[in-house]
């Protein structure tokens, strides 16, 4: 039975959270433990980079995220788990999929936008503030997941976009060189897949607004007792709709649990016995992994083992594929061109349709002479499909499919005589 490549990371820029857990390392989890699947797991510290400049910090973080992982029941022997900046052919293949990757893609990345859209209202420079590595930071991530051909990745909703320009660089980038990547999907759990923090707003550490998934006890429940709420007092029926403290608790109950708490809120619970009934369910499922997640933290040099072992499980899938994504795009040893230059010589005096797409997401081909000179210019096509058949058209039909193509090709940049003969001898192939 053919396996299902499952993906997923947590950036190194702080403690892990609640909404961490539940949106991504307890799911996560859950699928490596079907028998057909493959899972890997790493920690993006190169992800860090662009939000955090402390040293420190991102060291700190690396060590409680793959703790966490470990502890809430990730074994390194069945899956692979990594650190990113272990497994150098991901900023290799970063690389090769800008070149593949539109900058209008980017411009509409909902980060970079929301940067943009920040200074414009503070009357700035649009892009002050604004690194490369923010703009950027959708194509790691597609390196990430290529790397790696993940078939699924469990991701927030918010991130959604993020597999949707993975699944477009796979396409550009098998589009010009074959098939060597699998569009990714995302797999999202509809109930959790973005959790609400302490005022409401997305549980996110930019925000410090999140509750530590592996938090003392105490620590946990005084958290939990501070999540915002509103003034409706006991007695009096409350909305379960646009609730941070009923979402975070259906993150963890069964339906039947949620349904009952549904129940209570409707009958008028106190906000605060629906807080600590809150605080028991989350911490009847963390507290079983607490005291590994100590265990871990008290041992980084186990850790450090587990990642090094999983950085060379890694990269034994890794360096082979990277040669051969190599090799696609052209970065060849010039040894390998012997017996075959004479050959390929021969092929290149000939004209030679280009297909390719834009920026803009049309797909467009071009005809050009041996040297290299464009005869002939095609606009745009919705699909490479609709390109390849004019394509096929003017090979077989030569310059008598010209007039009868005007609609899909620009002006010609040479007579049409010029043309003709051009796929004439395209066709002779000599």
């Amino acid at each position: 039975m053919r396996s299902t490549r499952f993906l997923t990371g947590i950036t190194t820029s702080g403690t892990p959270h609640l909404g961490n857990y539940v949106g991504s390392v307890r799911p996560s989890v859950r699928a490596s433990l079907a028998a057909d699947v493959e899972s890997y797991y790493f920690l993006a510290d190169y992800h860090a980079l662009i939000k955090v400049d402390e040293p420190g910090r991102i060291q700190r973080s690396t060590l409680e995220i793959a703790a966490s992982w470990l502890a809430a029941g990730l074994d390194p022997d069945r899956v692979t788990f990594y650190r990113q900046s272990d497994v150098p052919e991901i900023p290799e293949l970063t690389w090769l999929l800008t070149c593949v990757t539109g900058k209008g893609v980017l411009n509409r990345a909902h980060a970079y936008k929301a940067a943009v859209d920040k200074n414009l209202v503070a009357d700035q420079d649009p892009d002050m503030d604004v690194t490369a590595g923010l703009f950027m930071y959708p194509v790691l991530m597609g390196a990430d997941i290529l790397m790696f051909n993940a078939h699924k990745v469990p991701v927030g909703r918010d991130q959604i976009q993020h597999i949707e320009m993975a699944r477009d660089m796979a396409n550009s980038f098998n589009h010009r060189y074959g098939e060597h990547f699998v569009p990714p999907q995302a797999v999202i759990e509809e109930s959790v897949a973005t959790l609400p923090g302490l005022d409401g707003r997305k549980m996110s550490k930019s925000y410090d607004n999140t509750i530590p998934l592996f938090a003392p006890r105490e620590q946990l429940k005084k958290l939990i007792a501070g999540i915002k709420t509103d003034s409706r007092t006991p007695g009096e029926p409350k909305d379960t709709e646009g609730s941070a403290l009923f979402q975070i608790y259906q993150a963890f109950a069964s339906e039947d649990e949620s349904q009952t708490l549904r129940k209570a809120y409707a009958d008028g619970i106190a906000w605060g016995d629906a807080k600590q009934i809150l605080f028991e369910r989350v911490d009847r499922e963390i507290a079983p992994m607490r005291e590994a997640y100590l265990d871990f933290i008290n041992n980084p040099a186990k850790i450090e083992g587990i990642l090094m072992n999983g950085a060379a499980k890694a990269r034994s899938r890794a360096t082979p594929f990277m040669a051969e994504l190599r090799h696609a795009v052209g970065l060849r040893r010039l040894s390998d061109m012997t017996g075959t230059a004479p050959q390929k010589a021969a092929k290149a005096a000939l004209p030679s349709f280009k297909q390719y797409r834009e920026a803009d997401g049309q797909f467009r081909f071009k005809l050009v002479d041996a040297q290299g000179q464009l005869l002939l210019q095609s606009l745009g096509f919705a699909s490479p499909k609709q390109a390849g058949q004019t394509i096929a058209t003017l090979q077989r039909d030569g310059a008598a499919a010209l007039t009868r193509l005007t609609d899909q090709l620009e002006p010609l940049a040479v007579d049409a005589d010029t043309v003709g003969a051009a796929l004439a001898l395209l066709a002779s192939g000599t």
